[in-house]
């Protein structure tokens, strides 16, 4: 047979086409690709906007419904501190006013038993009733006053002034006022005007009473008497008659023998004038309606 050849196209020609093929698969595979990332992007831009969109809405409804409730619960909480507030404003009150009332309590209950010591003191004067003794035993001389009045308005002020005498002290229980009052004694008050007059501000008040560190220690009596008389209150430590003329003289700034102890017991305000060197003027008691049982004999004849 005769033998005839032609070209065949083997390898290159099928590699060439494949590889064009391949490229065209390949990019339009890629397009493809790139297509579908676009359009993706673009959706979940969209949803991602639409989430937004729908986050901010819902954002805006609870911070309307916090605002609301919030406004709600600061009113409720403010009326609750009000509350609050008001309660314990009326608790300080209650407790101020049983505080003032139990210091009311204590200061009349106070007032009540330096009363009671006073009073039991003017009538069971145990430094007195010693002296007492003493003197009737010895020195019986002490309890003789150098002048004796009916009360004040028989003292001649100005002779005594003009003898040389700068002061008077007066004993307050029946000689100026009436015993445990605090108020003088209305008849007195145009003598003692007079007494004043005389001898200005030299004239004091020695009390067994009021002053008197036993039954006056906050000097409540002292201060009242010193209000209503117009005379200075001496406070001392000592009942009479016992004791120095130590807080006299200096309240006088003289010696104690040119000032005049007017009173009305003989075994207090005399004895202690007379033992200290005063000019000693006894009177009789205002009233004996509360003097004690042992005064009343003596006095009443």
């Amino acid at each position: 047979m005769p033998t005839c050849s032609y070209p065949t196209y083997t390898q290159p020609y099928f590699d060439h086409h494949l590889k064009k093929q391949n490229q065209t698969q390949i990019l339009y595979k890629r397009c493809c690709f790139l297509t579908t990332i676009s359009s993706n992007s673009k959706r979940e831009r969209k949803k991602s906007k639409n989430k937004i969109r729908n986050n901010d809405s819902k954002n805006l409804l609870l911070e309307n419904m916090y605002s609301f409730l919030g406004s709600d619960t600061t009113s409720y909480n403010k009326g609750q501190t009000n509350q609050r507030l008001e309660q314990e404003e009326e608790r300080e009150e209650k407790s101020k006013e049983s505080s003032s009332s139990t210091n009311s309590r204590g200061l009349s209950t106070n007032m009540w038993w330096a009363n009671l010591k006073a009073a039991l003191g003017q009538c069971f004067n145990v430094e007195g009733i010693v002296s007492s003794a003493t003197v009737v035993a010895k020195d019986r001389h002490l309890a003789l006053p150098h002048l004796t009045v009916p009360d004040m308005r028989w003292v001649n002020w100005s002779e005594l002034h003009r003898r040389g005498f700068k002061g008077v002290v007066f004993d307050k229980d029946n000689t100026l006022t009436a015993p445990y009052s605090l108020a003088l004694w209305p008849p007195l008050e145009s003598s003692l005007d007079l007494c004043k007059s005389v001898f200005g501000d030299n004239i004091a008040i020695f009390s067994n009473s009021a002053g008197l560190a036993q039954y006056d220690a906050d000097g409540f009596k002292a201060r009242a008497i010193e209000d209503s008389v117009g005379i200075c209150v001496i406070k001392h430590g000592v009942k009479k008659p016992a004791g120095t003329a130590e807080d006299i003289e200096k309240h006088f700034g003289c010696a104690s023998s040119l000032l005049v102890m007017v009173g009305d017991r003989h075994f207090t305000d005399i004895v202690y004038g007379n033992r200290n060197g005063f000019l000693t003027i006894l009177t009789e008691p205002l009233s004996l309606a509360e003097e004690p049982f042992v005064v009343k004999q003596v006095l009443v004849p």
